[in-house]
C-alpha cells in the first residue's frame, strides 16, 4: 500500500491546495466588491410588509403569526 509519509504529503498538498483557493476567493470577491455594504445587502429582503425583527410567518391554518422569541415563561401550578 501506501507509506504513512506518503499519505501526509498528499493530505498537505490538498490542504495548501484548498487555502489557496480561499485566498483566491477572497481576493477575487474583494476585488468585484462583494465585501461592500454587507449590511445592506442582509437587510434588501425586509419590506414594509415584514420589517426587520418582526417575525410575521404564520401557517395557513392558524389566524395568529407566531409569537416572538424568546416565548415568555409559562406559570406551573
Amino acid at each position: 500500500m501506501y507509506t504513512a509519509s506518503a499519505l501526509v504529503t498528499v493530505v498537505i498538498i490538498v490542504a495548501c491546495l484548498i487555502f489557496v483557493s480561499a485566498v483566491y476567493a477572497l481576493y477575487w470577491a474583494s476585488r468585484h466588491g462583494q465585501l461592500e455594504r454587507f449590511e445592506e445587502g442582509a437587510k434588501s429582503i425586509f419590506t414594509e410588509e415584514e420589517p426587520e425583527g418582526r417575525p410575521l410567518d404564520a401557517f395557513p391554518d392558524k389566524e395568529k403569526p407566531r409569537p416572538p422569541w424568546p416565548p415568555e415563561e409559562e406559570t406551573r401550578s
